[in-house]
């Protein structure tokens, strides 16, 4: 596909909006409410809204290299705050997938350059589970367990911020971790305790 193609592909897609309705755009232009944050992988084969089935402005969307929400990440913590704080969003998903190369790339000893440091995060949570992991003898199970457990460990830095603590109290907000499976197209809810996970980090990490 060349960039002639996108822009041709615009056009197509414009026209057939507004054969199905008139006003789309006007109507589009006119802002934002979405339910759900959606917090993504990079990955060009999984995209938030087609794996979900929803219309623009029902999500806002947030992605990056294996769905990572670091404390010190200003870009994450930008988005959390924004779309919490000032869209009154009242989800949050942390969405993972299978065959996740980030995540692939962190469970093998090489010298990544800049990646370095963002792959640690996901080594970090190796390091946390390391018992259960190193005790998957199958290489892809254990693969597909990483992911799943750095969706868990994402949703969990997520639940330590201000911002989701104050609007879990306020309007009872809600964090969802879900992992993709590339292979079937299916999602699988990953059932995170948000009140659990809360009520055990709060000692520590309460803020409000």
């Amino acid at each position: 596909m060349n960039v002639e193609q996108i822009f041709s592909n615009n056009r197509k897609w414009i026209a057939e909006r507004l054969k199905i309705d008139g006003n789309y755009f006007k109507n589009l232009s006119k802002g934002q409410n979405p339910e759900f944050l959606y917090i993504g992988c990079s990955d060009s084969r999984v995209t938030a809204e087609e794996l979900m089935g929803v219309q623009p402005g029902d999500v806002f969307v947030f992605r990056n290299i294996a769905n990572m929400v670091p404390n010190n990440d200003l870009s994450a913590m930008s988005v959390i705050t924004y779309s919490v704080s000032h869209l009154k969003v009242n989800h949050i998903v942390v969405c993972g997938h299978y065959y996740c190369t980030g995540v692939k790339a962190a469970m093998q000893s090489a010298d990544l350059g800049i990646l370095n440091p963002w792959l640690r995060n996901i080594r970090d949570v190796y390091r946390l589970h390391k018992k259960e992991l190193d005790s998957i003898d199958d290489e892809e199970e254990k693969y597909k367990r990483l992911v799943e457990l750095n969706v868990q460990e994402q949703c969990i830095n997520v639940i330590k911020t201000a911002d989701v603590q104050k609007a879990n109290k306020e309007r009872n907000l809600k964090v969802h971790g879900w992992v993709f499976d590339v292979h079937s197209g299916k999602l699988i809810d990953l059932k995170i305790d948000f009140d659990k996970i809360l009520g055990e980090i709060m000692e520590i990490y309460r803020i409000i």
